[in-house]
């Protein structure tokens, strides 16, 4: 598929149903007018968010991706590259990895590593390849010239040690090292680099539909919202490079922390 060298895009990688924050931050980043490039493990989740992204006059097309594999992530940013500028490039994959450490197999704590981390040193290290190749503009609220956006999704994790989350800890911990070390590492380069804390619970299908009873006990007030946590990645996206922030951390009014 070819598309106009003008065509800015959008690559969001970690997108499950469509009441869930990957699809948010695709729904999001198409009203920025970019055009969407959704990926995950599962076509029909994509296709589902595709359609839906299309039916709110947004462009968007679909890349089926398992954030573990060097070859998957290699041929996503090649498929992005072939739509247009890659203008900006999210992170979402990684979910919650419950365990007792001394009752954890080693091929779990190291299955969290990839996902959570692995797999964003994959992601990162192709979309600051594409972005520098591309040399474009992101299409920015100040018209300033970037190189483009990459954000990864934090979580409560990626800042504290819990007891019976060591594998989940460890590897968000990574992640977020992995993410500060990129933001100096390509900020003179005009690659702005976010990481963004999810500091409990989303309001979406994996709480309501896989915990409903806590799900009810915490309300609408208990959880995050997904359109305000996505308004919060595109605030990061439309930053000029006068003013950058790199990270922001977002939880409820009744959240402790």
């Amino acid at each position: 598929m070819n598309m106009a060298e003008n065509t800015q895009v959008a690559v969001v990688l970690g997108v499950g149903p469509k009441n869930g924050l990957g699809a948010a931050l695709c729904r999001r980043m198409s009203q920025e007018g970019l055009h969407v490039l959704v990926s995950g493990r599962t076509e029909s989740s994509l296709s589902a968010v595709v359609e839906e992204v299309q039916s709110l006059g947004g462009d968007a097309s679909l890349c089926v991706a398992d954030a573990t594999s060097e070859q998957d992530i290699e041929r996503l940013f090649e498929e992005a590259r072939s739509l247009g500028a890659i203008s900006v490039a999210i992170y979402n994959a990684g979910n919650n990895f419950p365990g007792t450490i001394v009752d954890m197999d080693a091929d779990y704590f190291e299955s969290t590593w990839r996902v959570c981390c692995f797999g964003g040193f994959l992601f990162g290290r192709e979309a600051v390849r594409s972005m520098r190749a591309s040399g474009q503009t992101s299409g920015q609220a100040s018209g300033q010239t970037s190189g483009g956006t990459l954000i990864f999704t934090g979580a409560s994790a990626s800042l504290r040690g819990r007891a019976n989350f060591g594998a989940f800890n460890s590897a968000k911990g990574a992640l977020r090292n992995l993410a500060q070390a990129m933001a100096k590492e390509y900020a003179e380069q005009g690659i702005h680099v976010g990481h963004v804390v999810i500091d409990g619970p989303i309001n979406g299908d994996k709480i309501t539909e896989g915990f409903p009873a806590y799900a009810e006990r915490l309300g609408e007030g208990g959880m995050i919202n997904l359109e305000q946590i996505a308004e919060s990645f595109a605030y990061l996206y439309r930053q000029p490079p006068t003013a950058w922030t790199f990270e922001l951390d977002l939880r409820t009014s009744q959240e402790r922390w």
